[in-house]
């Protein structure tokens, strides 16, 4: 059996900044133009921390009874360990989905968008059918697409639109600039697992790419937030403040761009994450006194 320790490993806290980010820099936008409301902002954060805890659980699940973790570099996982079973991990996973389902039905019903239902199941599908089902998205190179939509685009419109009723070009950039840095955590997440994923069969856009295009991409969606950056700088000199994250990925960029493999780039992982919660928390500040 699982010790709570392995339980708190298995839920990959370092993928926390992921959930994070996108509900600071919507908040932030929503602030800009007078709609930021505290409790449906927690309530948003708390749908957004159980999603990421539900998804990780999830990818534990479906990715140890395939057998896809047996042979894997990177970090602790529950099923593939041996250290707990499936039906457990699987129970965690659902347990999750069903505490973001009504955390947002608390967002629905302050917000008054009975639509965005919708939207929550969309999300709950999204995030069990990327490595679950007969037929995972993530096994056929669309995770990092999905990644940008929910984590990016969902997550940051959303949690502006339900505190302000609207959205705003600072925030679809904010958006796309968050997007782009969630989808470069796994970006370097599966450029790590290359090796593995060739073996077992699960066709990630790393393992489509090749080890030199995926790290020329990593780079390209770790430069996009600071092109936004300089987009919304030309109307609020405030979302300038962005630049400051940038030295927090000198480190990640010299790993992915110098060639280290395996577990060397376990730290770009953690260190790309810590810049886009930065990256977050400076555009977000700056957009809501901007």
């Amino acid at each position: 059996m699982a010790t709570v320790a392995q339980w708190i490993e298995g839920a990959r806290i370092r993928t926390f900044p992921n959930a994070i980010a996108p509900v600071l820099a919507g908040t932030g936008a929503a602030a800009g133009i007078d709609g930021f409301d505290p409790v449906t902002a927690v309530l948003a954060l708390l749908v957004s921390m159980l999603l990421i805890i539900g998804v990780n659980f999830a990818n534990d699940y479906s990715d140890g009874i395939r057998g896809t973790d047996d042979d894997r570099v990177g970090p602790f996982r529950l099923v593939g360990s041996g250290s707990a079973r499936p039906s457990a991990v699987r129970a965690a996973a659902w347990t999750c989905f069903g505490l973001a389902a009504v955390a947002g039905l608390g967002v629905v019903i302050l917000s008054g968008h009975w639509w965005l239902l919708a939207v929550g199941a969309l999300c709950i599908a999204g995030a069990w059918y990327y490595t679950g089902g007969k037929r995972p998205y993530g096994y056929a190179g669309l995770g990092e697409l999905a990644v940008f939509v929910f984590f990016g685009l969902v997550a940051v419109l959303g949690t502006m639109y339900v505190q302000a009723d609207t959205i705003s070009g600072s925030g679809i950039g904010a958006a796309v600039g968050i997007g782009s840095l969630s989808s470069a955590v796994l970006v370097a997440n599966n450029l790590r697992d290359i090796p593995s994923d060739r073996v077992t069969g699960k066709r990630t856009l790393a393992v489509l790419l090749g080890d030199r295009d995926t790290r020329t991409l990593y780079v390209a969606l770790t430069l996009v937030p600071f092109l936004i950056t300089v987009l919304i700088g030309l109307r609020n000199s405030w979302a300038l403040l962005g630049f400051l994250a940038l030295p927090l990925l000198i480190v990640p960029l010299r790993a992915v761009a110098g060639g280290s493999q395996g577990r060397a780039l376990i730290p770009a992982l953690r260190d790309t994450g810590f810049a886009m919660l930065a990256w977050a928390i400076l555009t977000g500040v700056a957009v809501a006194i901007g």
